[in-house]
């Protein structure tokens, strides 16, 4: 399992990837987010910001509903309760 901070920088190098990708600037995703630029500077160097300005950035990316899974993966307990589940 990958430690926290791994999962950090991967999530912050996706976000960079991207903001890149849909040709937004820093500073423009920061204007279009309500984002300050230092903290999108700070989390994509080191995966650090906020739940709040993550969704906020998220939105501006479009990948809000990525949030709505988050945490929804049912544990099953048995192999015979992952085939009934179904």
């Amino acid at each position: 399992m990958d430690n926290i901070l791994t999962i950090k920088q991967n999530l912050a190098n996706r976000v960079r990837k991207r903001r890149k990708e849909i040709k937004l600037s820093q500073l423009m995703l920061s204007c279009k987010s309500q984002v300050s630029l230092g903290s999108i500077k700070r989390f994509e160097q080191t995966g650090e910001i906020s739940l709040s300005s993550l969704l906020r950035i998220a939105v501006v990316l479009d990948y809000e509903t990525d949030f709505n899974q988050l945490f929804t993966r049912r544990n099953y307990q048995s192999l015979d309760e992952i085939i009934n589940a179904k």
